[in-house]
């Protein structure tokens, strides 16, 4: 089985703050895999990681088996990587037609396709990226990722802030690329349940470490040990109390 992605031995942070102390992974070529854990344990900052935006200490980067720990963002982009942070980053002035036209490879998605899985936006294709609402910016986030071409699809909070009828549709998008044999795909997100559904396996990480990982189906299946790992009732051990966090890992310096 090629591995799409490979991650080992990862120490990384933003300048002399450390936030991945030893991360270790590997993702399969069509797999997909939950990255879990509460707020500020380096969830975010290992995906920029992978995307060469932070500042890696120690550890290799392997996508598709070749080392790109020492290329830049840019050039990772054009080997397969995608990237959909945060913040969407879309270009606010652009049309949506725009804003995929830009970013269009050959053998990435065509536009239509994108209007195909989310309907919404071929309404909307001649609006510019800042007349389109919170749920409509993340899709056409993830469809400009798309047309790029990716191997492996990182994907950073899609569900966050968005009303529970966007989040189920936008979870149905993510689940029709997974089953038509699209890219391998990381999702960090914050709705458990849902990450849990849609991977086949999950790490945890707590203050940039991996505590836990495994299939999903297990961990979705274990509420106790979800409450452990996740915090939903409990701490993990050696967890700060609420309110008690360890410098650099209580949620403020680092996003989820």
């Amino acid at each position: 089985m090629s591995l799409a992605l490979e991650a080992e031995g990862l120490v990384a942070g933003y300048g002399s703050a450390v936030v991945l102390d030893g991360v270790s992974f590997a993702v399969p070529a069509g797999g997909t895999l939950a990255v879990l854990g509460r707020n500020g344990v380096g969830k975010t900052t290992l995906l920029a990681t992978l995307m060469g935006f932070t500042t890696l200490r120690r550890g290799r980067i392997r996508l598709g088996g070749t080392a790109v720990e020492a290329v830049a963002p840019f050039r990772r982009n054009r080997l397969g990587l995608g990237y959909v942070p945060q913040e969407r980053e879309i270009f606010a002035s652009l049309s949506v037609e725009e804003n995929l036209s830009v970013a269009a490879r050959p053998k990435g998605w065509a536009a239509a396709a994108v209007f195909e899985l989310f309907p919404g936006l071929r309404a909307r294709r001649r609006n510019a990226g800042n007349q389109l609402s919170g749920g409509e910016q993340q899709m056409l986030a993830i469809g400009r990722a798309l047309v790029g071409a990716p191997e492996v699809l990182l994907l950073d909070e899609p569900m966050e802030g968005l009303a529970p009828i966007v989040v189920d549709a936008l979870y149905d998008a993510l689940a029709a690329i997974r089953d038509r044999s699209g890219p391998t795909v990381i999702l960090v997100e914050q709705k458990a349940d849902l990450a849990l559904r849609f991977a086949e396996r999950a790490i945890v990480l707590d203050r940039g470490r991996i505590v836990h990982e495994g299939p999903c189906e297990a961990l979705r299946a274990d509420a106790a040990l979800q409450s452990t790992l996740l915090g939903m009732g409990g701490l993990a051990p050696g967890a700060a109390a609420p309110g008690h966090g360890t410098p650099g890992h209580d949620g403020q310096g680092e996003p989820a």
